[in-house]
Parts: structure tokens; sequence; C-alpha cells
């Protein structure tokens, strides 16, 4: 089966089912600022993590219309309060419409909160991130799941989740053998990875049957290979056809040589036969 149809059927057996969102997708609300007057630029660990997930939820969510897919922009989660305010590394939220691009995401609009969070730690944010967000997301916003991840290989190995459960409660959600998560809300299993490129801890997911959803640079490169192997094999289909063509082309010819050559014995025999008769006709009248 082609790699890219197997993919495809797998997407749509793992796709989670939801309802769709009941708002409307809202660009801007005047009011609610959506830059900080200050920012802070993140660090390359963190960066680079926040872009590789964001890439790959972009990829796998790409064929579905209502699941929208953000990376660091501001979530308003409590209409005309600009302080009830959080800006995820990464976030999935399922229902609410792909497009149009957002400068932030007001809940309230929208009809719907995000359905799972990412946060990568850095140093200055990692305190809040273990503690107050757990309660802020979970329990403020409604958030079904929230996660937090270390990138930086300079820094302890941390990878969490927490979820709230049938009665509402916030419990961590339990790793398993492999140290990975699995989020019961987008059917996607998490787990890092060691990328020494980039020397750090690289999360990424993967779906239930523990294929891996690439970037798009790995994608990328996956079609070079493949367009590569398939000129290969294609060479070597045509230097077999090539060579086939040869040897049936010496065949032939070695055919044609023998039809040739009792061709022309026969005609050796043919004449020599005539010639004995022809003897044997003047023996016989001069006796």
């Amino acid at each position: 089966m082609n790699t890219r149809n197997d993919f495809e059927l797998k997407q749509r057996k793992y796709m989670p089912v939801f309802p769709k969102a009941i708002g409307k997708p809202t660009i801007y609300i005047e009011g609610y600022p959506y830059e900080d007057e200050d920012p802070m630029p993140a660090g390359e660990f963190h960066g680079m993590q926040m872009h590789s997930l964001f890439d790959q939820f972009l990829r796998y969510f790409q064929a579905h219309p209502h699941i929208h897919v953000g990376m660091d922009n501001f979530i308003y989660y409590r209409e005309g309060d600009i302080r009830k305010v959080v800006a995820p590394d990464v976030y999935v939220v399922l229902g609410a419409e792909k497009l149009p691009l957002r400068r932030s995401f007001y809940t309230w609009a929208e009809g719907t909160v995000p359905t799972a969070v990412f946060e990568f730690l850095s140093d200055t944010t990692a305190s809040e991130d273990r503690h107050e967000k757990v309660e802020v997301y979970l329990r403020d916003m409604g958030v079904a799941e929230y996660f937090i991840h270390q990138p930086d290989m300079n820094r302890p190995i941390e990878f969490r989740g927490w979820r709230r459960d049938a009665l509402g409660d916030i419990v961590e959600i339990e790793k398993e053998a492999d140290d990975g998560l699995f989020s019961a809300s987008l059917n996607l299993y998490f787990r890092w990875e060691l990328h020494e490129a980039w020397e750090l801890r690289l999360l990424r997911p993967y779906l239930p049957d523990g294929t891996a959803i690439t970037t798009s640079m790995e994608e990328h490169h996956l079609r070079v290979e493949a367009e590569e192997l398939a000129e290969e094999e294609a060479e070597r289909r045509q230097a077999a056809e090539r060579l086939t063509r040869e040897e049936t082309e010496r065949r032939q010819a070695a055919e044609r040589l023998a039809r040739e050559e009792t061709e022309r014995r026969q005609a050796i025999e043919t004449e020599l036969e005539r010639l004995q008769a022809q003897l044997a006709n003047h023996q016989n009248e001069n006796e």
C-alpha cells in the first residue's frame, strides 16, 4: 500500500470525534490587546520545540476544517476582563473553525475552549507552568488536558500531564512504560526523543498504533528519498528491460544464424545429392 494513502487511512481512523463549536471564529475584539508591550523572546530550545509540535499538529489536523491549532498567542477566557488571559506555547481547539487566523482567541465568542494545551518549560516560567497554570487551564478555563515538557537537555527531564476526570477533579495522567503520555482528548500518544542535531529533548506526537506524525521538513526529506528510490527503481527496471532486449536480440541473432546454417547445410546436401545423381547417370551411360 502507498505510504501516503496508508497514513491518510490511519488519520481518518484515529481522528477524534467532537461537536462543532457553537460560536464563530473571531479575528479580533477591540479593547483586548493581542501583543505584549515588552515581549520576551523564547530561547532556541523552547522555540524549536514550539515550532516543531505546532508544525506537526498543523500537518495532522490540516484535513479537518473544525480543528484550530494555535501557538503563543493570547487566549481570553472571561468576557469583559482582560486580566483573564493566557498565552500557551501550543494549543489545539477541537470544534473551532481552522480559519481565519486569529490575533487572539476569545472563548466566549468562539463558543469553546482549548482542548489540549502544551507549555514548554523555561527558567522564567517553569514554576508557574508546574503549579498555577494547572489550576488556570483545567479549572478556570475548562481545558480537558494540560501538558508540560522540558526540552533543554541541560535541565532535568520533566514531562507531565493533567486532565479532569469524570467528577471534574484534576488528576495527573499516568505515564506509560516508556514514560510517554496518552492524550485521550486528541487520541494521540506523546513521548520525547533526543534530537542530536539540535541537542534537545523533542516532544513528538504519535498515532495510537505508534505511527509518528512527521514535521514538514521530515515529510519533505521522506518525499525526496521516496522520489530518489523511485528514480533508482525506474533506472534498475530500465536496465533490466535493456538487458532483456539485448538478450532477446542475441537469441534472435543466434536463431537467425542457426537457420542460415541449416539452410546452407540443406543447400549443400541438396547440391551433393544432385551431383551424386548426375555422376551415377553418367556412369550408367558409359556402361
